[in-house]
C-alpha cells in the first residue's frame, strides 16, 4: 500500500492506494476517465464518488485494478455526509430530499404552496465559509415537484468542528418553510360601481378574478353587486363577513377621486386596514386589511384596476399568500419597492420573472 500527504484547502488529507477489488464503500480522490473511441471521453466517476458493488466492473474495465481513495479522519466529514447535515437544518414539513449526487442534495416540494426562508439565520449560514445553499425566491408560490433548493459544501472533506458550527449557526427550527395552500376557501366578491350595479356597462373585472382563483382551484363563493353608496358597499361586505367567506375582494372605487369610496366602505365594516397604498407598479392604489370573525381571521382586500388589465399585480403576489393563511405586514408591503416595479414583457412568465424578487 503507498499512502501519500494531499493538502486540500488548508487541511492534511492522507490518500492511499488500494485493490480496487476491495474498494467498496470507499471515497474517491479523483476523477476516472472513459475514452471510447469516437464516442466519448469523459469522466466516467468524479472525485468524491462513493463506490459501489457495482462500480468495480467499470473501474477493472477501465484498467484501474488499483485507485487512490481518501483516508477515513474522524476529524473531517465528507462532502455527501456534509451536505446532509444542512438539508437537515434546511428541511421542513412538505418537503423531501434528492439522494446526495456529486456532494449536492436538492429538496423539492411535495405540495402546492408559498416557499418561505428565516432569512437572518438563513445569511448567517451562507456567511460562513464553505457553505453553500440556494433557494427560489422569498414568497415565491411553488407546484408540486418543483426544486426548492439545493446545498452544498466547497470541499470534498470538511472539518466536522465546522459543521457543528453551521448547526449552532443555523439554531433549532428549520431554515425554510413550505405553506400549503388551504383547502375549500371561501371566497366573497363586491363589485362596486354604480354603472355597474344599473346595468349601463358590464361587469369585466370578476371574470379576471375568476380566472386567478381557478389557478388555485378556487371560485367565487359569493358575488354582491354595490352602487357607490358606501354605506350600501360596507353592508355587501359585512353581509359577506356573516356568510364565513375567508377571503373578501372589492373592485371598483379604489383610486383616490371624490366619488371613490371603497376603502372608506371596508374601514367602516370593521376591517383593519393595513395599508391603502402599496409600493408596487402596478398595484399603487391596493388595499390590505384584516378582520376578526368568530374565531377566523378574514383576509380583504381592495383590488385597483391595474387588476383588470395588467397581467401580472400586487394582487398576484398577495393572493397566494393570503390561500396559505399567511399575514402580510405594512413593512413587507412596502419594501415590495425593490423589485417592485413589472417590465410589462411582451410574454409575461411571472412569477418566472424578476418582478418583486
Amino acid at each position: 500500500m503507498i499512502r501519500t500527504m494531499c493538502i486540500k484547502i488548508g487541511v492534511l488529507s492522507a490518500m492511499k492506494e488500494m485493490r480496487t477489488v476491495d474498494a467498496v464503500g470507499q471515497v474517491l480522490c479523483q476523477d476516472i476517465t472513459q475514452i471510447v473511441r469516437g464516442v466519448t471521453k469523459n469522466a466516467r466517476f468524479r472525485k468524491g464518488h462513493v463506490i459501489q458493488e457495482e462500480d468495480i466492473p467499470v473501474l477493472l474495465s477501465l484498467g484501474k485494478d488499483h485507485i487512490y481513495i481518501w483516508e477515513e479522519n474522524a476529524q473531517e466529514m465528507h462532502e455527501n455526509e456534509a451536505a446532509d447535515v444542512l438539508r437537515e437544518l434546511c428541511q421542513n414539513d412538505h418537503m423531501t430530499a434528492t439522494e446526495p449526487k456529486e456532494g449536492k442534495i436538492e429538496l423539492v416540494a411535495t405540495c402546492d404552496g408559498v416557499f418561505q426562508v428565516d432569512e437572518d439565520r438563513f445569511d448567517a449560514v451562507n456567511e460562513l465559509e464553505d457553505i453553500t445553499i440556494a433557494t427560489l425566491a422569498q414568497n415565491m408560490p411553488v407546484k408540486k415537484g418543483m426544486k426548492l433548493a439545493g446545498m452544498r459544501v466547497t470541499p470534498l472533506f470538511i472539518a466536522r468542528e465546522k459543521m457543528e458550527e453551521v448547526r449552532r449557526t443555523a439554531g433549532s427550527e428549520p431554515l425554510l418553510r413550505l405553506l400549503p395552500y388551504r383547502k375549500d376557501l371561501k371566497v366573497g366578491v363586491v363589485t362596486t360601481g354604480t354603472e355597474v350595479f344599473l346595468g349601463r356597462i358590464k361587469d369585466t373585472f370578476t371574470p379576471v378574478i375568476e380566472a386567478k382563483l381557478k389557478k388555485f382551484g378556487l371560485t367565487i363563493t359569493e358575488h354582491r353587486l354595490s352602487d357607490d353608496v358606501t354605506e350600501h358597499t360596507k353592508a355587501a361586505i359585512e353581509e359577506l363577513l356573516d356568510l364565513g367567506m375567508d377571503i373578501i375582494l372589492c373592485t371598483g372605487g379604489m383610486s383616490v377621486d371624490p366619488d371613490d369610496r371603497t376603502p372608506a366602505a371596508i374601514r367602516d365594516a370593521g376591517v383593519d386596514i393595513v395599508t391603502y397604498g402599496a409600493s408596487v407598479l402596478p398595484g399603487a392604489m391596493f388595499l390590505l386589511g384584516y378582520c376578526e370573525r368568530e374565531g377566523r381571521e378574514v383576509t380583504v382586500m381592495g383590488l385597483p384596476g391595474c387588476v383588470m388589465f395588467d397581467k401580472a399585480t400586487i394582487f398576484d403576489m398577495i393572493l397566494p399568500r393570503a390561500i396559505a393563511g399567511d399575514r402580510v405586514t405594512r413593512k413587507e408591503i412596502r419594501h415590495f419597492g425593490i423589485g417592485g416595479l413589472c417590465m410589462r414583457c411582451e410574454v409575461c412568465r411571472y412569477p418566472i420573472c424578476p418582478f418583486q424578487k
